[in-house]
């Protein structure tokens, strides 16, 4: 066997287990922040004493918004249902709208002000620095001592800001995260599968990380900044897609603190289209990566203990993850030859099975998520193998997301198209969002994934005629995630293309009610209906 054929095996082999070995880091990590919640159990732990009256803070309301025609009337409206003194709230409508939902918040707001609410409505022409430019803004004239900031498609509950505000009793908290929940859970197979994914997340890693003391985000929404706290870190920036993570650990590395407040729960309706869910998760990856190759540096050489700098680089390269997934695929028709022709490599790449493990974190991790969110965890088991099929299958849409850091270095911020889609308790008929403006083109990587798709296939014919069966079961996972996420993808364009008559209808008729009548007005409620979790938790 010639040297250059020793040589490529041995790189092969190196490569494996590099990989094998940081997966299985991330995996421990997992399993352990699962084995930490879970020994907690679930149940409120929110012990902190409510404010007095006579000492609540000031407090300004962010509420930034760009083109959301179907949850902007929403978002204001709990927001000026607050239960909180009306002289010590102001609420900013941080608006950056080109079509007709300027002229919704500017009726609701106008109705607002006539109730006595202090509300005000800040219309930019330009989007510079996108939703960081509008928050930098709206806090450059902010009178809060704390600012509250909610995303459009959010709905806090009237208390929201007399549960939160309690958590700043230390004077070098930055910022109070609450949970999110999801106001369209059971629409669809999608909505279920992200309702999986963001439990894990909050209910696990947020907070996992929060009682150990480790360092964690703000969501960019569903919380609670002190100003101060922005103005030391340094203030919105908008060099990263991910503002609000690149913000509180530049807090962290100026030595604030942040509380995650479980019991708080925030709903919100997650992406419907396939398309607007990958757009997000393209942004949320890019913006993760780019904050890691900004902070890793400095975190390793802050003064932080050496435990909660590993969590932070874990945490920072946590979509590294699918990156490492796409290596595994491509190499693995390397390691079956050099395992089948070479017993001495054999050995070698045997090795990355002890690793293998780490594929039973996601199942602990979400498994962990669905109990502590007070659901019947078995039920879920079903979503919580599909979230892991799922999750593999979004491997070239996050490299994608890592390789534009490099030939797209100045992108614009594009957000999440959200349609009003809140179940309520409420039956909705599947097509309803087709039928709405904000659609997307098809994105052209699905035909780049049903390649790759093709790809895994060979590789598990090729394991299983080696009789390889770790990778078999491997390469049968990733094939039929990257299949079920551009078959799916591919299927919701199909659906959209053939209602395009019927949505433009509805939409020109959107515009004529809107010209004819202005915004819907209704009275402001002194409190908004309860929307938490539970009224779909049955769907």
């Amino acid at each position: 066997m010639s040297g250059l054929v020793v040589a490529m095996l041995v790189a092969t082999a190196a490569i494996y287990i590099a990989v094998s070995l940081s997966l299985f880091v991330f995996g421990a990590n997992l399993i352990h922040l699962s084995i930490r919640v879970w020994r907690r159990g679930p149940g409120p732990h929110d012990s902190c004493r409510p404010i007095a009256e006579a000492d609540l803070p000031l407090v300004t309301v962010q509420l930034p918004i760009y083109n959301e025609f179907y949850v902007s009337e929403r978002i204001i409206r709990a927001a000026c249902a607050f239960d909180y003194p009306r002289d010590r709230l102001e609420i900013q409508v941080l608006d950056d709208s080109t079509d007709e939902t300027t002229l919704i918040i500017a009726q609701v707001v106008a109705e607002a002000r006539a109730q006595g609410i202090n509300v005000v409505h800040h219309h930019r022409r330009d989007r510079t620095g996108y939703k960081a430019g509008a928050l930098a803004e709206g806090l450059s004239i902010a009178t809060g001592e704390f600012i509250a900031i909610f995303d459009a498609d959010f709905v806090p509950e009237a208390d929201f800001l007399r549960r939160t505000l309690p958590h700043f009793t230390a004077p070098n908290t930055a910022f109070v995260q609450a949970r999110w929940g999801h106001v369209n859970r059971g629409y669809s197979w999608l909505t279920r599968l992200q309702a999986v994914a963001i439990d894990g997340h909050f209910l696990v890693e947020q907070s996992g990380r929060g009682d150990a003391g480790y360092w964690f985000n703000f969501n960019g929404t569903a919380g609670v900044w002190r100003a101060a706290a922005i103005l030391d870190a340094g203030g919105w920036k908008a060099d990263t897609l991910t503002e609000d993570l690149d913000l509180s650990y530049r807090a962290h590395l100026r030595g604030w603190r942040a509380v995650y407040v479980e019991e708080v729960v925030v709903p919100s309706e997650v992406p419907v289209h396939l398309t607007g869910f990958r757009r997000q998760q393209d942004r949320w990856a890019r913006g993760s990566i780019e904050c890691a190759f900004r902070l890793l540096i400095p975190v390793w050489r802050s003064s932080a203990p050496l435990m909660t700098k590993a969590q932070a680089s874990l945490h920072l390269c946590a979509y590294s993850i699918q990156l490492l997934l796409l290596a595994l695929l491509l190499i693995y028709p390397l390691v079956i030859l050099a395992s089948a022709r070479m017993s001495q490599f054999s050995t070698l790449f045997g090795v990355g099975y002890v690793f293998a493990f780490a594929a039973l974190a996601p199942t602990a991790f979400f498994v962990t998520g669905s109990r502590q969110g007070g659901r019947v965890w078995w039920r879920d088991l079903p979503g919580i193998g599909l979230v892991t099929v799922f999750g593999a299958g979004l491997m070239l849409n996050t490299a994608r997301a890592a390789l534009q850091i490099f030939t797209r270095p100045n992108p614009s911020f594009e957000r999440t198209a959200k349609f009003g889609v809140d179940l309520g308790g409420r039956a909705v008929a599947d097509t309803a969002w087709q039928l709405k403006r904000y659609q997307l083109d098809t994105d052209r990587i699905v035909w780049a994934e049903l390649v790759l798709a093709a790809y895994a296939a060979a590789v598990a014919w090729m394991a299983a005629r080696y009789a390889n069966w770790g990778i078999f079961v491997y390469a049968c996972i990733f094939g039929a995630g990257l299949l079920m996420v551009s078959v799916a993808t591919l299927r919701d364009s199909l659906l959209l293309w053939r209602s395009r008559g019927e949505r433009a209808v509805a939409v020109a008729a959107e515009r004529r009610a809107l010209g004819h009548t202005g915004a819907v007005s209704h009275e402001f409620p002194n409190h908004l209906p309860s929307r938490t979790v539970e009224c779909v938790a049955e769907l």
